[in-house]
């Protein structure tokens, strides 16, 4: 039998969110497989604004430079 539920992991163990929907009982071995979420459109955001971060100006340049150079491309 394969359950799916979300989870959260504190002070060393998984916590269910919604306790109402286990289907087992206390005690029971189960196996877990852990997918971690996938990033909010606020964490994408955040590491863009990242992508420079210590470099000087002129390395940006060259960065951006490159990034737009499509002789390369094939």
């Amino acid at each position: 039998m394969t359950q799916t539920l979300d989870a959260v992991f504190e002070n060393g163990n998984f916590k269910p969110l919604d306790n109402g929907s286990l289907s087992f009982s206390e005690g029971q071995c189960v196996k877990l497989t852990v997918e971690m979420p996938t990033g909010t459109q606020d964490d994408l955001i955040k590491m863009a604004t990242q992508v420079y971060d210590g470099l000087t100006e002129e390395e940006v340049n060259e960065v951006e430079r490159l990034a737009l150079d499509r002789s390369s491309f094939f």
